[in-house]
Protein backbone atom coordinates (compact mmCIF):
# COMPACT_ATOMS: atom_id res chain seq x y z
CA UNK A 1 0.00 0.00 0.00
CA UNK A 2 1.18 3.40 -0.76
CA UNK A 3 1.94 6.17 1.22
CA UNK A 4 -1.06 8.34 0.50
CA UNK A 5 -3.10 5.47 1.70
CA UNK A 6 -1.49 4.34 5.05
CA UNK A 7 -4.49 5.12 6.88
CA UNK A 8 -6.42 2.53 5.07
CA UNK A 9 -6.42 -1.47 4.59
CA UNK A 10 -6.72 -3.56 1.73
CA UNK A 11 -9.06 -6.49 1.84
CA UNK A 12 -6.34 -8.67 2.68
CA UNK A 13 -5.43 -6.30 5.20
CA UNK A 14 -8.49 -6.04 7.01
CA UNK A 15 -9.46 -9.79 6.57
CA UNK A 16 -6.58 -10.98 8.73
CA UNK A 17 -6.55 -8.79 11.33
CA UNK A 18 -9.94 -9.34 11.72
CA UNK A 19 -9.42 -13.32 11.28
CA UNK A 20 -12.09 -13.80 8.33
CA UNK A 21 -11.63 -14.84 4.82
CA UNK A 22 -12.12 -12.01 2.31
CA UNK A 23 -15.49 -13.88 0.72
CA UNK A 24 -17.19 -13.19 4.02
CA UNK A 25 -16.58 -9.27 3.85
CA UNK A 26 -17.41 -9.24 -0.12
CA UNK A 27 -20.61 -10.81 0.92
CA UNK A 28 -21.17 -7.82 4.06
CA UNK A 29 -20.29 -5.87 1.51
CA UNK A 30 -22.87 -7.05 -1.05
CA UNK A 31 -25.84 -7.15 1.58
CA UNK A 32 -24.80 -3.71 3.04
CA UNK A 33 -23.73 -4.80 6.55
CA UNK A 34 -19.90 -3.54 6.16
CA UNK A 35 -18.76 -1.78 3.24
CA UNK A 36 -15.02 -0.37 2.55
CA UNK A 37 -14.35 3.36 3.11
CA UNK A 38 -14.15 3.35 -0.72
CA UNK A 39 -12.71 1.49 -3.42
CA UNK A 40 -10.17 3.11 -6.07
CA UNK A 41 -10.13 3.44 -9.74
CA UNK A 42 -9.08 -0.35 -10.40
CA UNK A 43 -12.05 -1.56 -8.34
CA UNK A 44 -9.94 -2.45 -5.17
CA UNK A 45 -11.68 -2.43 -1.49
CA UNK A 46 -9.92 -0.06 1.28
CA UNK A 47 -10.71 -0.35 4.23
CA UNK A 48 -10.31 1.95 7.87
CA UNK A 49 -8.72 0.91 11.05
CA UNK A 50 -11.36 2.14 13.12
CA UNK A 51 -14.17 -0.39 11.13
CA UNK A 52 -12.55 -2.92 13.02
CA UNK A 53 -14.34 -2.47 15.94
CA UNK A 54 -17.65 -2.45 14.15
CA UNK A 55 -16.50 -5.89 12.41
CA UNK A 56 -15.75 -7.35 16.30
CA UNK A 57 -19.51 -6.00 17.00
CA UNK A 58 -21.22 -7.62 13.96
CA UNK A 59 -19.40 -11.08 14.59
CA UNK A 60 -20.54 -10.65 18.42
CA UNK A 61 -23.95 -10.45 17.77
CA UNK A 62 -23.57 -13.05 15.12
CA UNK A 63 -22.01 -15.54 17.84
CA UNK A 64 -24.79 -14.12 20.32
CA UNK A 65 -27.55 -15.93 17.79
CA UNK A 66 -28.73 -12.84 15.96
CA UNK A 67 -29.27 -12.78 12.16
CA UNK A 68 -27.38 -10.81 9.67
CA UNK A 69 -30.80 -9.35 8.49
CA UNK A 70 -30.98 -8.10 12.39
CA UNK A 71 -27.47 -7.14 12.66
CA UNK A 72 -27.88 -5.15 8.85
CA UNK A 73 -30.83 -2.94 10.14
CA UNK A 74 -29.09 -2.25 13.13
CA UNK A 75 -26.39 -0.57 11.23
CA UNK A 76 -28.39 0.92 9.12
CA UNK A 77 -29.87 2.77 12.21
CA UNK A 78 -26.87 3.49 14.41
CA UNK A 79 -26.71 5.93 17.32
CA UNK A 80 -25.41 5.78 20.84
CA UNK A 81 -29.14 5.27 22.42
CA UNK A 82 -29.65 2.07 20.34
CA UNK A 83 -26.48 0.53 20.53
CA UNK A 84 -26.65 0.47 24.41
CA UNK A 85 -30.18 -0.93 24.44
CA UNK A 86 -28.75 -3.52 22.37
CA UNK A 87 -26.18 -4.45 24.55
CA UNK A 88 -27.86 -4.75 27.18
CA UNK A 89 -30.36 -6.75 25.76
CA UNK A 90 -27.70 -9.40 24.40
CA UNK A 91 -26.23 -8.67 28.08
CA UNK A 92 -29.24 -9.85 29.80
CA UNK A 93 -29.30 -13.01 27.35
CA UNK A 94 -25.52 -14.15 28.07
CA UNK A 95 -26.62 -14.02 32.15
CA UNK A 96 -29.68 -16.15 31.36
CA UNK A 97 -26.94 -18.50 29.40
CA UNK A 98 -24.59 -18.64 31.87
CA UNK A 99 -26.78 -19.67 34.54
CA UNK A 100 -28.39 -22.54 32.04
CA UNK A 101 -24.62 -23.58 31.34
CA UNK A 102 -23.95 -23.20 35.29
CA UNK A 103 -27.29 -25.27 35.96
CA UNK A 104 -26.30 -28.38 33.29
CA UNK A 105 -23.07 -28.47 35.05
CA UNK A 106 -24.49 -28.79 38.53
CA UNK A 107 -26.88 -31.85 37.27
CA UNK A 108 -23.97 -33.20 35.52
CA UNK A 109 -21.84 -33.09 38.85
CA UNK A 110 -24.80 -34.98 40.79
CA UNK A 111 -25.35 -37.48 37.89
CA UNK A 112 -21.45 -38.16 38.57
CA UNK A 113 -21.95 -38.35 42.33
CA UNK A 114 -24.65 -40.87 42.01
CA UNK A 115 -23.42 -42.96 39.48
CA UNK A 116 -19.88 -43.30 41.11
CA UNK A 117 -21.82 -44.05 44.88
CA UNK A 118 -23.91 -47.05 42.92
CA UNK A 119 -21.30 -48.34 41.75
CA UNK A 120 -19.91 -49.35 45.03
CA UNK A 121 -22.82 -50.79 46.46
CA UNK A 122 -24.51 -54.51 46.80
CA UNK A 123 -27.48 -54.43 45.29
CA UNK A 124 -27.88 -57.43 47.27
CA UNK A 125 -27.90 -56.62 50.48
CA UNK A 126 -30.74 -55.24 53.01
CA UNK A 127 -29.65 -52.18 55.81
CA UNK A 128 -31.05 -50.73 58.35
CA UNK A 129 -30.16 -46.93 57.73
CA UNK A 130 -30.89 -43.48 59.13
CA UNK A 131 -31.77 -40.73 56.40
CA UNK A 132 -32.01 -37.39 57.03
CA UNK A 133 -34.54 -34.98 56.15
CA UNK A 134 -35.09 -34.07 52.81
CA UNK A 135 -36.86 -31.48 50.38
CA UNK A 136 -38.78 -33.07 47.88
CA UNK A 137 -40.79 -31.64 44.95
CA UNK A 138 -43.84 -33.01 44.04
CA UNK A 139 -46.09 -34.04 41.63
CA UNK A 140 -49.77 -34.09 41.66
CA UNK A 141 -51.72 -37.06 43.24
CA UNK A 142 -51.76 -39.79 40.71
CA UNK A 143 -53.71 -42.32 42.61
CA UNK A 144 -56.86 -43.76 41.42
CA UNK A 145 -55.85 -42.25 37.68
CA UNK A 146 -56.20 -43.75 34.76
CA UNK A 147 -53.23 -44.00 32.18
CA UNK A 148 -53.83 -41.19 29.93
CA UNK A 149 -54.45 -39.13 33.44
CA UNK A 150 -50.79 -40.57 34.19
CA UNK A 151 -49.50 -39.44 31.05
CA UNK A 152 -50.62 -36.15 31.32
CA UNK A 153 -49.48 -35.62 35.27
CA UNK A 154 -45.92 -36.83 34.12
CA UNK A 155 -45.68 -34.21 31.48
CA UNK A 156 -46.99 -31.78 33.59
CA UNK A 157 -44.55 -32.38 36.44
CA UNK A 158 -41.40 -32.55 33.79
CA UNK A 159 -42.74 -29.20 32.59
CA UNK A 160 -42.33 -27.49 35.79
CA UNK A 161 -39.08 -29.11 36.44
CA UNK A 162 -37.37 -27.65 33.34
CA UNK A 163 -39.81 -23.84 33.74
CA UNK A 164 -38.66 -23.64 36.97
CA UNK A 165 -35.32 -24.58 36.75
CA UNK A 166 -36.15 -27.40 39.61
CA UNK A 167 -34.20 -30.62 37.69
CA UNK A 168 -31.36 -30.85 40.33
CA UNK A 169 -29.98 -34.30 38.51
CA UNK A 170 -31.71 -36.77 40.87
CA UNK A 171 -33.62 -39.52 39.89
CA UNK A 172 -37.24 -39.16 39.75
CA UNK A 173 -38.70 -41.14 42.17
CA UNK A 174 -42.66 -42.36 43.43
CA UNK A 175 -43.90 -42.18 46.91
CA UNK A 176 -46.05 -45.08 47.89
CA UNK A 177 -48.35 -44.80 50.99
CA UNK A 178 -48.36 -47.19 54.06
CA UNK A 179 -51.88 -48.37 53.59
CA UNK A 180 -51.10 -49.25 49.91
CA UNK A 181 -48.06 -51.46 50.82
CA UNK A 182 -50.17 -53.15 53.19
CA UNK A 183 -52.68 -53.90 50.94
CA UNK A 184 -49.77 -55.42 48.39
CA UNK A 185 -49.94 -52.60 45.93
CA UNK A 186 -46.16 -52.01 46.26
CA UNK A 187 -46.32 -50.11 43.13
CA UNK A 188 -49.25 -47.77 43.62
CA UNK A 189 -47.49 -44.80 43.75
CA UNK A 190 -49.73 -41.84 45.35
CA UNK A 191 -47.19 -39.07 43.97
CA UNK A 192 -43.81 -38.34 41.59
CA UNK A 193 -40.91 -36.94 43.80
CA UNK A 194 -37.44 -35.22 43.09
CA UNK A 195 -35.18 -34.58 45.58
CA UNK A 196 -34.15 -30.93 46.24
CA UNK A 197 -30.83 -31.11 48.40
CA UNK A 198 -30.25 -27.30 47.86
CA UNK A 199 -33.78 -25.87 48.31
CA UNK A 200 -33.14 -23.22 51.33
CA UNK A 201 -36.88 -21.97 51.35
CA UNK A 202 -39.91 -24.07 49.18
CA UNK A 203 -41.17 -21.43 46.60
CA UNK A 204 -44.68 -20.73 47.59
CA UNK A 205 -46.78 -22.18 45.68
CA UNK A 206 -44.77 -25.54 45.14
CA UNK A 207 -45.91 -28.70 46.31
CA UNK A 208 -42.96 -29.17 48.47
CA UNK A 209 -43.14 -32.22 51.08
CA UNK A 210 -40.42 -32.78 54.03
CA UNK A 211 -39.41 -36.29 54.27
CA UNK A 212 -38.88 -36.51 57.71
CA UNK A 213 -35.71 -37.94 58.64
CA UNK A 214 -35.68 -41.49 60.85
CA UNK A 215 -35.38 -44.93 60.04
CA UNK A 216 -35.14 -47.00 56.63
CA UNK A 217 -34.69 -50.55 55.81
CA UNK A 218 -32.78 -50.41 51.79
CA UNK A 219 -33.12 -52.87 49.52
CA UNK A 220 -32.66 -53.05 45.61
CA UNK A 221 -34.51 -54.96 42.90
CA UNK A 222 -33.09 -56.07 40.24
CA UNK A 223 -35.02 -56.21 37.04
CA UNK A 224 -38.50 -54.57 35.64
CA UNK A 225 -42.00 -54.08 37.48
CA UNK A 226 -43.07 -56.68 36.70
CA UNK A 227 -41.27 -59.01 39.65
CA UNK A 228 -41.17 -56.16 42.08
CA UNK A 229 -43.14 -57.46 43.88
CA UNK A 230 -40.66 -60.30 45.27
CA UNK A 231 -38.24 -58.07 46.76
CA UNK A 232 -40.97 -55.90 48.86
CA UNK A 233 -41.95 -59.64 50.21
CA UNK A 234 -38.59 -60.23 50.70
CA UNK A 235 -37.70 -56.74 52.24
CA UNK A 236 -40.95 -56.91 54.21
CA UNK A 237 -39.80 -60.15 55.94
CA UNK A 238 -36.56 -58.89 56.57
CA UNK A 239 -38.37 -56.28 58.52
CA UNK A 240 -40.65 -58.75 60.65
CA UNK A 241 -37.28 -60.14 61.62
CA UNK A 242 -36.02 -56.87 62.75
CA UNK A 243 -39.11 -56.66 64.65
CA UNK A 244 -39.70 -53.26 62.89
CA UNK A 245 -43.47 -52.32 61.99
CA UNK A 246 -43.76 -49.91 59.00
CA UNK A 247 -43.87 -46.46 58.55
CA UNK A 248 -45.94 -44.41 56.78
CA UNK A 249 -44.34 -43.71 53.36
CA UNK A 250 -41.87 -46.18 50.93
CA UNK A 251 -39.67 -44.19 48.72
CA UNK A 252 -38.37 -45.82 45.42
CA UNK A 253 -36.17 -44.57 42.65
CA UNK A 254 -33.57 -45.78 40.45
CA UNK A 255 -30.07 -46.36 40.46
CA UNK A 256 -29.47 -48.25 36.82
CA UNK A 257 -31.83 -47.53 34.11
CA UNK A 258 -32.50 -46.74 30.37
CA UNK A 259 -29.31 -44.16 30.76
CA UNK A 260 -27.41 -46.76 31.36
CA UNK A 261 -29.11 -49.87 30.92
CA UNK A 262 -30.15 -51.27 27.48
CA UNK A 263 -31.97 -54.35 29.23
CA UNK A 264 -34.63 -53.90 31.26
CA UNK A 265 -34.08 -57.06 33.64
CA UNK A 266 -30.90 -54.86 34.48
CA UNK A 267 -32.55 -51.97 35.93
CA UNK A 268 -31.89 -51.92 39.30
CA UNK A 269 -34.71 -49.72 41.81
CA UNK A 270 -33.95 -48.44 45.09
CA UNK A 271 -36.76 -49.49 47.50
CA UNK A 272 -36.49 -47.38 50.77
CA UNK A 273 -39.41 -48.12 53.17
CA UNK A 274 -39.85 -46.01 56.15
CA UNK A 275 -39.60 -48.36 59.47
CA UNK A 276 -40.52 -47.67 63.54
CA UNK A 277 -38.45 -50.01 65.90
CA UNK A 278 -41.26 -51.82 68.12
CA UNK A 279 -41.23 -50.87 71.66
CA UNK A 280 -40.01 -53.41 73.56
CA UNK A 281 -42.20 -55.11 76.19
Amino acid sequence: MNNKNVKYLTTGEFAKLCKVNKQTLFYYDQIGLLSPIFKNEKGYRFYSINQIELYYVIDLLKDLGMSLNDIQQYTQNKSPESFLTLMYQKKEEIVKKRQEIEMKEKLIETKIALMKEASQLDFQQITLEHLPEATLYLSRNIENITAEEFVEVITEFIGELNESQLDTGYPIGGITKREQILKGEFSKYSYLYIEQPHAKEPKEGYPYFTAVSGDFLIGYHIGDDKTIHNTYRKLLTEMERLDLDLGDYVFEEYIYDTVVKNYKEEYVTKIMIQVIKNKQA
